[in-house]
């Protein structure tokens, strides 16, 4: 009985490991603008939000983001990519957290910690350009390993 129950629980992590995509969350649908979001990692989601999409074209606006952290964050760095009917047509990394340059609370967080930011960001754009595009973020440590990644489905029919 117990090598059919032990069978029977592998095909079941197996079917779910295989079958199972993360749900494609909405940020933000107001108006003109809608915004959605779907990791890419295939081991873990995470949660993403904003107080209003009107917001965004503001300089600075507000964010909420958790998960736990399945790596330490010793150095993160960023790469976002804009991509536009599959071409990627704009890249831009940064270092956000580097040794003796870690301004902000999470640099220093180990593998199994909860990871929660709620505050303001910058984007630095005045406007988010119209149309129907993707923005691709993924955020990896100083050893390479994925801490975050995530696909933005951005639709925005604003005419400035």
């Amino acid at each position: 009985m117990k090598t059919a129950n032990v069978f029977l629980l592998t095909l079941v992590l197996l079917y779910i490991d295989v079958s199972t995509a993360w749900p494609t969350h909405t940020v933000c649908k107001e108006d003109n603008l809608e915004i959605y979001y779907k990791s890419c990692d295939p081991k873990q989601d995470f949660t993403f939000t904003i107080d209003r999409c009107s917001d965004i074209t503001s300089h600075t606006f507000n964010i909420r983001a958790a998960m736990v952290l399945r790596h330490s964050i010793k150095e993160l760095y960023v790469k976002v990519n804009l991509i536009i009917n599959g071409k990627t047509v704009l890249t831009y990394s940064e270092s956000l957290c580097e040794p003796g340059h870690s301004n902000l609370h999470f640099c220093g967080m180990k593998k199994g910690e909860h990871f929660y930011y709620e505050g303001p960001i910058t984007l630095g754009i005045k406007e988010i350009p119209q149309g129907d595009y993707t923005v691709s973020a993924v955020l990896t440590n100083e050893h390479h390993a994925t801490v975050a990644c995530a696909d933005f489905t951005v639709k925005n029919y604003l005419d400035y």
